[in-house]
């Protein structure tokens, strides 16, 4: 199996969450160094094989070249897990910064079209194999401040939907995975490395984990070869809607 962005968060949970299933394991990222760690940790879990290469979705050769260094490992992929992505700063749309709009049209949205695209090939027809896109609570709702993300993710949701059109009789399964409020690195990159401000989002509520995100990955890519879960909205008990958190302290 693949998983993109796995060197932190969603990404390297699930990598030791899959591994503790005995997964073969391709895991991409930018940062090599955090993905050896993960890989280490991945191997240590019970993966049967743990492997890692660097990996930049916002790159097309990069992604090539990743899918080559696979298919030197693997003939076939059983599941690919679309999870690098990311939001960048918080502007309003009128003091929006190019940089940051790019990274994130790169990440979340020609970043699972790039990597679907090149690993199609690796994946087995009417064999129970799974593509699992990671999305966001804004994929479906829109706040300030968070414009070009949550057009991004809902540019992913709308991906997800056409590629199961698209593979209707393929017998492979495609599915998104809506996280709303997870404590994970995501907000320290959104607030472009202020721990602060970073904090206070999850202050006094009980937020999900990364390992709650894995734990449903692999739930999503064990169901029964003939069931295909959709769409999934997971958010904590303390969060309702966007920008609608209890806070407990």
């Amino acid at each position: 199996m693949l998983i993109t962005g796995a060197s932190s968060g969603f990404g390297a949970a699930a990598a030791i969450a899959f591994a503790e299933e005995g997964a073969k394991l391709l895991l991409g990222a930018r940062r090599i160094d955090r993905l050896e760690k993960v890989a280490a940790e991945a191997q240590k879990a019970g993966a049967s094989e743990a492997h890692f290469h660097f990996l930049d979705v916002a790159q097309t050769d990069s992604v090539e070249k990743f899918i080559a260094w696979a298919q030197e490992k693997t003939a076939s992929l059983h599941v690919l897990i679309n999870n690098a992505g990311g939001a960048h700063g918080t502007d309003t749309l009128a003091q929006g910064k190019d940089a940051d709009w790019e990274a994130m049209i790169q990440s979340n949205v020609l970043g699972i079209l790039r990597m679907t695209r090149a690993a199609l090939p690796l994946i087995p027809r009417d064999a129970g194999a799974s593509i699992i896109n990671i999305g966001s609570v804004a994929g479906h709702t829109v706040y300030e401040g968070g414009g070009v993300y949550c057009a991004a993710k809902a540019a992913e949701l709308q991906i997800t939907r056409t590629l199961r059109l698209e593979l209707f009789g393929a017998g492979i399964r495609v599915g998104t995975l809506d996280p709303g409020l997870a404590e994970t690195e995501f907000s320290l990159v959104r607030f472009k490395g202020d721990a602060s401000a970073a904090k206070k989002i999850y202050e006094g509520t009980v937020p999900l984990t990364a390992r709650d995100i894995a734990d449903t990955m692999v739930w999503l890519a064990s169901r029964p070869a003939h069931v295909n879960i959709d769409e999934v909205i997971i958010r904590p008990v303390d969060q309702i809607a966007v920008g609608k958190v209890f806070k407990r302290r």
